[in-house]
């Protein structure tokens, strides 16, 4: 017998370490001289149904194409990279480059839509059998100096070129804490985003899981 979607399916939700669902990220963020919350930034998304591409001057995207950024793993996981992510900005003095606030869509509907898991590899090495059309796919992967260790595969991530137009149906909400999700129903019931909260598919607050 075929290996078919639903035993695809129930393989993932039997795993711990697997999802079938890819979740995308955001952060705070200045438009037109207008600070804008992490929830704020989410509302914009999901009022226009578009998540916009980083490139290689606004992301950490290689090549000329800009490309939307996921990661694969499940949301307990995605969590504890949150936490030690904060530690290491602490630690460091950098800012966090995304927080818990984000969207959930199923793997296959990305997967349709044009998404595929990154190549994790050493740029220079990568760039050698890879078309330049695909080095937004690339993400930088070096253990040879225990110094120096470069690795993100903790991400697990997908990118998909372009910008992602979805349908809001297709979504669910992720927020990192009690306080986001207060902000969330909140700003939902403004004129602006009426429809919004009757039109995802659910919501999930990451502290909750660490509990």
């Amino acid at each position: 017998m075929d290996y078919d979607y639903w035993k695809w399916k129930e393989r993932m939700s039997d795993r711990q370490d697997l999802s079938s669902s890819l979740v995308h990220l955001t952060r705070a963020a200045e438009i037109n001289e207008m600070k804008l919350s992490a929830v704020d930034v989410l509302l914009k998304i999901l009022r226009e149904r578009k998540i916009i591409g980083s490139t290689s001057e606004k992301g950490f995207i290689r090549g000329n194409r800009s490309a939307v950024c996921f990661q694969d793993a499940p949301l307990f996981s995605i969590a504890q990279n949150l936490k030690f992510e904060k530690e290491l900005s602490k630690e460091n003095k950098t800012r966090h480059r995304y927080t818990g606030c984000g969207l959930v869509f199923s793997k296959l509907y990305l997967f349709q839509n044009g998404c595929r898991p990154v190549i994790y590899d050493r740029v220079e090495e990568a760039k050698k059998y890879l078309d330049q059309s695909e080095y937004f796919r690339l993400v930088s992967f070096d253990l040879s100096d225990v110094a120096k260790i470069v690795d993100w595969s903790h991400e697990r991530e997908w990118r998909l070129p372009g910008d992602l137009e979805f349908r809001i149906a297709m979504s669910a909400v992720v927020l990192e804490t009690k306080q986001d999700y207060k902000e969330f129903i909140r700003k939902t019931a403004l004129p602006e985003n009426v429809g919004i909260l009757g039109n995802i598919c659910g919501i999930i607050v990451l502290d909750a899981l660490l509990m």
